[in-house]
């Protein structure tokens, strides 16, 4: 390509587009398995030096409680894409599509209302996290960036639950969100 550095790797038409929506189809999975990976790397580092020393790394153990509650949070978001969330339906197995739709439609209405004040919150909390900033002992960070992912993950989770509805709207299979398994299409 002319203007292009020698070497340097070329995008081909719409390989970026595809790239960010690999990205964004797949958000949750990569920051789960990173958060995971840093929390298993700290906690093995910490086991080798124990037994080798006898002694601890502090910076080990509050990295890896902070890798485990970024994962934990990001991890709703990840259930609630998948359709894997907890929900107690059985009272609706035997109860015709349209009836399960409108119940779930309502419970998830009132999950979006609940996740709405959980971030509304948590704003006023980390706001007052930042303007008084409690230091974490060993890492010495700001623990309300900590605690921004309590307002993140409710947002992407709510998100994501309005994208469950926005794509099988519109792709006609909105009975899908309640289908029993086993049941035919």
């Amino acid at each position: 390509k002319a203007g292009a550095p020698a070497g340097a790797p070329s995008l081909q038409p719409g390989q970026g587009v595809r790239m960010l929506r690999t990205l964004y189809m797949n958000l949750e999975e990569y920051l789960c398995t990173a958060f995971c990976a840093v929390m298993i790397g700290c906690l093995m580092v910490q086991v080798g030096i124990r037994m080798i020393s006898g002694s601890a790394l502090a910076w080990t153990e509050e990295l890896s409680r902070y890798c485990f509650i970024w994962t934990v949070y990001l991890g709703m978001s990840l259930a609630t894409k998948r359709l894997s969330q907890v929900r107690i339906t059985a009272q609706f197995l035997k109860a015709p599509p349209r009836v399960r739709l409108a119940f779930r439609m309502a419970g998830d209405l009132l999950c979006l209302a609940f996740n709405a004040v959980i971030v509304w919150q948590c704003w006023d909390v980390i706001r007052e996290g930042y303007a008084f900033p409690e230091m974490s002992p060993t890492l010495g960070i700001v623990k309300a960036h900590v605690e921004l992912i309590i307002p993140i993950s409710f947002s992407l989770t709510s998100w994501r639950m309005v994208e469950l509805y926005i794509v099988n709207w519109r792709a006609g299979t909105l009975d899908a969100l309640v289908r029993n398994v086993g049941e035919a299409g």
